[in-house]
């Protein structure tokens, strides 16, 4: 897989952005089939900077319901907390 089809988005929250500041981490939607060496190396290429470390953290699948009856599923999520090495940083709204 290429590196655009690995990364799909990043997580923009307000824990995403204290996780940021307080631990150095960068939080991305990844494609559900990616695993820790393939981000590592996306993230590398993508951004130009050193990862230390991937955590990833899988959201699994869940019915949804709509006064007791199921009505549809609502969809599953891959979620990868990257450690950047010391003094790397990756910007997404700068000047904002």
């Amino acid at each position: 897989m290429d590196h655009t089809q690995i990364l799909l988005k990043p997580v923009i929250s307000e824990k995403a952005s204290f996780v940021k500041e307080e631990d150095g981490q960068v939080i991305f939607f990844v494609h559900e089939k990616a695993n820790k060496i393939e981000i590592k190396k996306a993230v590398e290429k993508a951004f130009g900077v050193k990862v230390t470390n991937v955590n990833v953290v899988r959201k699994a699948p869940a019915p949804r319901t709509k006064m007791g009856r199921v009505v549809g599923r609502i969809p599953g999520s891959k979620k990868a907390y990257v450690s950047l090495a010391e003094g790397d940083k990756i910007e997404f709204f700068e000047g904002v």
